[in-house]
């Protein structure tokens, strides 16, 4: 373990119940700088109607503990919920940072909803676009990005500390592994990355995106590098790559797609900015057959 990963952070949990979402509240060990990982703007679809409670209580938190907020960081464009980051933004400051791959979501998804030239695919909604093994700081702690394709080519874990937040990539050890089968996914490269999570040492805090409490159990967010190692469902106990595709492949086909999907990837591929019509209100649309 590197010098810089012997920093223990405080990391605050907010659980989101309807798309069970953890997002993350991550401060400095003895120190006022923060960053929000993964931030939740909630959505009534069915009324066309947004809740932004989830973020308050995020900005709240920042503002009752006296922290100042320099980064908020998506670990990948959502398919299950949509992003708070630019009202997060707008009330208390951050930097917007995402994996540079996002310009290959933009491009496949704006074809999908058939976005026109106005719809820029080189990921300048963001701030920042981190490339894979680039370090920042958040205050006196210093972190890192590691780029973990499968379930989306954007995918990346950030590793602040001794605690790595893994996005969609890795679940807690009884919940196994994310799907694959989004367009740009791919069941092998979910494998690579994985590992490449299981190489960090053994004893780094994992924080997880997403929790389902399998088996009626309650809901939990965080294990380590060496639980799931040895007791992950998918990968862990030593199994092999070829094993976890074509599990992942059958599993895959199984799954219905995310209630939310079609309003979450218009408004994540643009750093959670809502689309606007031509007279400038916010408006989804349905594209048929594309997804499924």
């Amino acid at each position: 373990m590197t010098p810089e990963m012997t920093q223990h952070p405080v990391v605050t949990p907010f659980f989101d119940e309807r798309s069970n979402t953890i997002s993350y509240i991550v401060q400095e060990p003895g120190g006022s700088a923060c960053a929000i990982i993964d931030p939740v703007m909630d959505i009534d679809y069915a009324a066309g109607a947004l809740n932004f409670d989830g973020a308050n209580a995020m900005i709240d938190h920042v503002a009752s503990h006296d922290l100042t907020l320099e980064w908020i960081i998506e670990t990948h464009v959502h398919a299950d919920h949509l992003s708070a980051a630019p009202y997060i933004q707008e009330k208390i400051g951050g930097k917007i940072g995402i994996g540079e791959k996002i310009t290959e979501v933009q491009d496949t998804f704006g074809k999908v909803f058939n976005e026109g030239t106005e719809f820029q695919r080189d990921g300048s909604q963001f701030d920042a676009l981190f490339t894979d093994g680039q370090t920042y700081q958040v205050g006196a702690l210093t972190c890192f990005a590691l780029h973990t394709p499968g379930h989306t080519p954007a995918c990346m874990v950030h590793v602040m500390g001794d605690a790595a937040f893994t996005g969609d990539t890795l679940f807690m050890p009884d919940g196994g592994s994310a799907r694959a089968d989004f367009p740009g996914g791919d069941a092998g490269e979910l494998y690579d990355s994985i590992q490449r999570v299981l190489s960090l040492p053994d004893e780094t805090r994992l924080f997880i995106c997403h929790d389902y409490g399998p088996g009626g159990r309650a809901i939990a967010w965080e294990t380590t590098v060496a639980e799931e190692k040895q007791n992950n469902i998918h990968v862990g106990g030593g199994k092999t790559r070829e094993e976890f595709i074509a599990f992942r492949t059958e599993r895959d086909k199984q799954l219905k797609m995310p209630s939310l999907i079609i309003p979450s990837l218009q408004v994540n591929m643009r750093a959670g900015d809502v689309p606007k019509d031509d007279d400038g209100n916010m408006m989804l649309k349905v594209p048929l057959g594309k997804l499924a």
